[in-house]
């Protein structure tokens, strides 16, 4: 799961779209889109901006939800918590 992560952090957009759950959390994909135009001069399709999504929601760095006919994107940091905690349970030893 953490080389996940990692793939879906690799690419740019996808920080942006994280960037912007941060910012707002529970964003329509049209609410994203509208802000990747609007913010970052993105002119990505929504297909593609979906496909996005979906990579980041494999990796568990969003979670999704349904309300009537709206789907919602809601920011999951539990994965990159996951791995800092990882790295920063054992203090570096000092070394001379």
């Amino acid at each position: 799961m953490t080389d996940d992560v990692f793939r879906a952090l690799a690419d740019p957009t996808r920080r942006r779209i994280l960037d912007e759950l941060a910012e707002r959390d529970g964003q329509t994909l049209f609410e994203i889109c509208a802000r990747l135009v609007t913010k970052h001069g993105l002119g990505l399709t929504r297909q593609a901006i979906s496909q996005h999504l979906g990579v980041l929601e494999s990796a568990g760095l969003i979670r999704t939800r349904r309300e009537g006919r709206y789907k919602f994107h809601d920011l999951h940091t539990q994965p990159l918590e996951h791995i800092v905690t990882r790295w920063l349970r054992h203090p570096p030893e000092d070394t001379p």
